[in-house]
């Protein structure tokens, strides 16, 4: 199974891909701190747990961990989580040889990377992703972080686990929506870097929504290379890291909307991702046929929950994205399957056209959506 290497200036750590490594999770811990003494803690949520923790527990024998939980969902990705769970480790006696384990999906992952940053100024974290979602992207590239009301991953922090340990087999309890979701990253995965990828997904979507093991395997080995080394060339988001970010502006801006309720984070995705490639299309930056055939994949791994919100608001809420400099919004667009480039003076006209245009691709889903596009040939 594969082992990819992720390098960066300030990090270098392996992501595992394989079936059964929570059963060898405690000997990758030990190896992974090279003989020194260190307590396991678990963070993780009661959904997660209640799958597969007598498993995990089992594997580690008499030593068992401390486990911590944090509620699922979204909307408690918020400070007041991280500090019950900071009283919660200080309570057991956790130190700086703690040993913190993200056991989730990307909720998880992003709370207990920023967890392990700040306690006792920085302990050691492994990040066990649960979620097809976390395993193609959120558990990489050390981002960690929580949520505030005026938007998301507005504060957290830059912290890489020790290592990643991707097991397939914890994918096999996924519900299918969020398999659809957690396969939206891995669409854009391939619109932005990886054409192969691209085309695979094209090609084996039966096998692949079905969950088919070897499928899905390829795909997540592929998408995992795929932000690797995009990360290793841009650790800190000065520039090409941005493309990871295709499709997030109006999707974080549709799950703002949405009161972090309506929508896997995976689904708005989506439907960002549409709407970016529109406007891709109105600035000329891509073709009718390319953006077609992006857009008709995004959907065939779709059903997309369709959303009532009004465009302005969702160009309103974007005001808070993270990307944006001194004021300017900066855009992902597609230039081709495989290529996207970063837009730095896109206008509130133009985004709220696209907005709405990708509103009335929610009510029919179509997969014929570019037919007549206006191309403002901006560039």
């Amino acid at each position: 199974m594969p082992s990819i290497q992720l390098k960066t200036p300030s990090a270098n750590y392996a992501i595992e891909i394989a079936s059964g490594l929570i059963r060898k999770l405690p000997a990758r811990l030990k190896k992974l701190k090279n003989g020194k003494p260190f307590r396991p803690f678990i963070v993780t949520s009661s959904e997660i747990w209640g799958l597969w923790g007598k498993q995990v527990l089992a594997a580690f024998g008499k030593d068992q961990p401390t486990v911590l939980f944090l509620p699922a969902g979204e909307k408690y990705k918020r400070l007041r989580t991280l500090e019950s769970l900071l009283e919660q480790l200080a309570e057991a006696g956790a130190d700086r040889d703690a040993l913190l384990i993200a056991f989730g999906g990307g909720v998880v992952g992003d709370v207990t990377g920023f967890l392990a940053t700040i306690y006792m100024r920085g302990i050691t974290y492994v990040q066990v992703p649960t979620t097809l979602l976390a395993q193609v992207d959120s558990s990489i590239g050390g981002k960690t972080g929580v949520n505030l009301a005026a938007g998301k991953n507005l504060v957290g922090s830059f912290h890489h686990p020790l290592a990643v340990l991707a097991d397939t087999d914890l994918l096999t309890t996924l519900p299918a929506s969020e398999l659809r979701a957690g396969l939206q990253e891995s669409v854009k995965a391939g619109i932005i870097r990886d054409p192969k990828l691209f085309r695979y997904l094209e090609s084996n979507a039966q096998a692949v929504l079905r969950g088919d093991a070897k499928a899905l395997t390829h795909v997540v080995a592929a998408s995992v290379r795929v932000k690797a080394d995009v990360v290793a060339n841009d650790e800190r988001e000065a520039g090409l890291r941005m493309i990871l970010n295709y499709g997030h502006t109006l999707g974080h801006a549709i799950e703002a909307a949405t009161g972090y309720k309506q929508l896997l984070h995976g689904e708005a995705v989506g439907w960002g991702s549409i709407a970016a490639t529109r406007l891709g299309l109105m600035r000329g930056l891509i073709g009718e046929a390319e953006a077609d055939r992006i857009i008709r994949l995004i959907l065939l791994y779709g059903p997309l929950t369709p959303i009532e919100v009004k465009a302005s608001k969702l160009v309103d809420l974007t005001s808070n994205d993270k990307k944006n400099r001194s004021g300017t919004l900066s855009f992902i667009l597609p230039a081709k399957v495989g290529r996207a480039v970063i837009v730095r003076d896109i206008t509130r006209e133009e985004l709220l056209e696209a907005a709405q245009w990708m509103l009335e691709q929610m009510r029919s889903q179509t997969t014929k959506p570019t037919a007549k596009a206006k191309k403002k040939n901006r560039r």
